[in-house]
């Protein structure tokens, strides 16, 4: 087991919340192309990858922390912890939806943000996590296919109509994060399991392109085969990340600062983006030509990276 702070996982938490940025910005940028965007329903599109990744960055150190906690604070503890934490991260998720609704950068009257899908995961996962690998992997596959069957018979209208699938499909997102923590487990298992990651993640990934002809691909319907595909990539992306680390001694340095504090950076790129949405002046975002989108972005992340920075060499780390 490697318990020592491994570089590889903060450095995909970075990129995990790095890409979470910018595809946030580029939602209402209306030239940026439609394949950077989120497919409308079934497809797929790089930005339907995005979230993911974080949940599984979750994933990677949801068990061991749990488990570190429990010994040093005993078990009620831990789990009074866990739940304040995915508790508060759907309270500061409904702050975010709040605003954007009350700015008509989001027009629904209720907004399901992806931190309320991940606070509802996390929420699901905290009841399962005291269990071994092989009852969370039966426990994930389970609850995907329970939600599959929910989605098609009785809830598909809903389901598609909210952000992130709204409540009904944070059973899938569930799902997602039970998995990610069972794969985690393989990840921290020296010798057989750590050869085992790489290729369990492309089985996985392939099952969700083999499912995709029965359950089309759709983020908006958190579709079984969309969950599976979106976890086998976000594994493999992070064992990229993890083989250059520990292979080319890479360091990524840049990563590992945005991923220390991933929270305030989340909350301060809203910020940022208000900037240049909410003067209400089309060419300073909807209608905003390439070259300002560019320029926009490299403010964007140059800002918010100097933050990082700031908040890395003081030593300072929030976290929930």
């Amino acid at each position: 087991m490697r318990a020592q702070r491994i570089a590889s996982i903060d450095q995909f938490r970075g990129f995990a919340i790095l890409t979470m940025v910018l595809s946030n910005y580029t939602v209402g940028v209306k030239v940026i192309p439609p394949w950077l965007k989120h497919a409308s329903d079934i497809g797929l599109t790089v930005n339907d990858l995005i979230a993911p990744l974080f949940i599984f960055a979750i994933g990677l150190t949801y068990g061991l922390s749990f488990r570190k906690r429990v010994q040093r604070d005993g078990s009620l503890q831990t789990y009074l912890h866990f739940l304040t934490r995915f508790l508060a991260i759907i309270g500061l998720g409904a702050i975010i939806s709040s605003a954007g609704t009350a700015s008509g950068r989001v027009p629904d009257t209720v907004e399901w943000g992806v931190l309320q899908a991940i606070g509802m995961a996390g929420l699901v996962t905290l009841i399962f996590i005291r269990l071994s690998s092989a009852w969370r992997w039966g426990i994930g596959f389970a609850l995907l296919a329970v939600y599959q069957v929910i989605l098609d018979r009785y809830w598909l209208d809903y389901v598609v109509s909210s952000p992130h699938g709204g409540l009904i499909g944070s059973l899938s997102w569930s799902a997602m994060l039970i998995l990610s923590t069972a794969l985690a487990d393989l990840f921290y298992e020296e010798g057989r399991g750590r050869k085992l990651f790489p290729w369990i993640s492309l089985l996985i990934l392939l099952a969700g392109i083999g499912l995709a002809f029965i359950s089309p691909v759709s983020k908006h319907r958190v579709s079984s085969s969309y969950t599976l595909i979106s976890l086998g990539s976000s594994a493999l992306v992070f064992f990229v990340f993890d083989w250059l680390s520990e292979r080319m001694h890479w360091k990524g340095r840049f990563f590992v600062v945005w991923g220390k504090n991933p929270l305030i950076l989340y909350f301060l790129h809203y910020i940022f983006i208000g900037l240049f949405y909410l003067p209400g002046i089309p060419f300073l975002y909807a209608d905003a030509p390439l070259w300002l989108v560019l320029l926009e972005m490299a403010a964007l992340i140059g800002g918010i990276s100097w933050v990082a920075y700031w908040l890395d060499r003081r030593g300072i780390i929030v976290s929930l």
